[in-house]
């Protein structure tokens, strides 16, 4: 008889095809073994879910927060974002006040009418101020206060405590909360 030679290729075919079976014979075999182990897997699926849920709460945390203080700085810069443009300003504000002074000594109409013009740009001036935050310091009678102001001389007064603000050379103004600028002043010593 002659011999039967089989092909190189059918020959792996079969063998795949015996690997096949034999896999899915032991996949069988495998399945019951599954079957006794859920709720090994239920519970290790719930602590995986139990790690996944306060990692997504712990991030939306981080997220939360991060947004809070974000509208916090955009509230702080608009807020205080005209410091440097109001502290130029304050410069107007005194030549205003300086004009307005050397001007209370005459009767002449010509300087009475000018001291009205200036008093209404002071007003006008003042007007936008208030809108923006910013506010004179009323400190005369007032104790010394290093944050507040920078002291320029020191007098004797015997009626008055140590301390006491008793002329202001320059005028100190805040905006909102801050100090833009500290008065210039006088105060009592010992």
């Amino acid at each position: 008889m002659k011999k039967n030679k089989k092909n190189p290729a059918e020959t792996e075919n079969e063998i795949l095809d015996e690997d096949i079976a034999e896999q899915s014979e032991e996949e069988t075999a495998e399945e019951p073994a599954e079957e006794t182990a859920p709720e090994a897997n239920v519970e290790e699926l719930q602590a995986e879910i139990l790690k996944l849920r306060e990692d997504y709460l712990r991030a939306f945390a981080d997220a939360e927060n991060t947004k809070k203080r974000c509208a916090q700085e955009i509230e702080k810069n608009n807020k205080y974002a005209v410091s440097s443009f109001a502290k130029n300003l304050l410069n107007v504000a005194d030549n205003l006040q300086r004009a307005l002074d050397a001007s209370q000594d005459t009767d002449n109409e010509a300087c009475n009418a000018l001291r009205q013009g200036v008093e209404l740009t002071q007003n006008e001036l003042i007007k936008v101020f208030d809108k923006f935050g910013i506010r004179k310091m009323e400190i005369i009678g007032t104790h010394f206060d290093p944050n507040f102001h920078q002291v320029v001389q020191e007098v004797q007064d015997a009626e008055k405590e140590a301390g006491t603000i008793v002329a202001e050379l320059q005028s100190g103004y805040m905006i909102n909360d801050r100090i833009l600028r500290e008065a210039m002043v006088i105060v009592t010593k010992k």
